[in-house]
């Protein structure tokens, strides 16, 4: 077991945002987190790696309860990645090397520049190591804050959308990126999608979340049109293709449908084996 969630609950200004959710995520398995605007993905995201503090709720890695640990020994467990995070000065080398700093002591080993260099090379950064953060592109930038995550070396990895800013092919390019650490280096990874065929691929589980509560939990094949329409308040048609189950919403549906061209020209190779 890596992480565990346990009746957790967290509201504001008179309103409740999370409803004792619980669920839990084992080793080399992605759970992606999916439903409409203000259901209360990023809040649990966040309440999980106890930026937010929970009004209720247990949150505990490998049975470490989270609540109480500094932030530094939450970050040597917990990886996360915000949706949007400001670019500085920096370098790429030196933003994705930051991920070490719950590691460090007085000063930086040959095993932090190494796993730094690594990563960066994964992920198709070598020939921006040099360049200020600031000076790439929106999907470059994405990419060096998922490397930073990965350099941390926790046993969980968070991520809040993390191909929202990329292009159709950065996103498979992550995702495999994505799908490979998780299995080389059996981290749990959770995270909060909104297209849903591309969570479908990508992902061993699925948690849909209405009005601040996990509605429906499962495998891939848990979608259908009948839970589309309950979470999202939509008809849509879910037909199955080669085993993994794709959505396809009706022409009036615009704000799904302009996902459906990338889902569609996702490789079969970039599915979770």
């Amino acid at each position: 077991m890596s992480i565990r969630v346990e009746g957790l609950s967290f509201g504001y200004n008179g309103r409740k945002v999370l409803d004792e959710i619980s669920f839990d995520g084992m080793d080399d398995r992605i759970i992606s987190i999916l439903g409409p605007n203000g259901v209360g993905k990023t809040t649990l995201l966040k309440c999980m790696c106890n930026i937010l503090k929970a009004d209720a709720g247990v949150v505990s890695v490998d049975d470490e309860e989270v609540k109480g640990m500094t932030r530094m020994e939450v970050a040597k467990r917990i990886s996360y990645v915000p949706q949007r995070s400001s670019a500085t000065s920096t370098t790429v080398f030196d933003s994705v090397l930051i991920g070490r700093r719950p590691h460090m002591s007085w000063s930086l080993t040959k095993r932090d520049m190494a796993i730094t260099r690594d990563v960066i090379k994964a992920v198709g950064l070598s020939e921006l190591a040099m360049r200020n953060v600031d000076e790439i592109s929106g999907g470059e930038f994405q990419k060096v804050q998922i490397a930073r995550a990965i350099v941390q070396e926790a046993k969980v990895l968070v991520l809040d959308e993390p191909t929202s800013s990329l292009d159709v092919a950065n996103q498979h390019m992550v995702m495999r990126l994505l799908v490979d650490t998780v299995r080389q280096k059996r981290i749990c990874t959770i995270m909060t999608m909104h297209d849903i065929n591309l969570a479908a691929y990508c992902s061993d589980e699925l948690m849909f979340m209405k009005a601040g509560r996990i509605v429906a939990r499962g495998p891939p094949s848990i979608i259908n049109s009948d839970l589309i329409r309950d979470v999202y308040g939509m008809d849509v048609k879910v037909i199955n293709h080669d085993g993994v189950p794709l959505v396809i919403p009706s022409l009036g549906d615009a704000h799904l449908l302009r996902h459906l061209d990338d889902d569609k020209a996702l490789p079969h190779d970039h599915r979770v084996k």
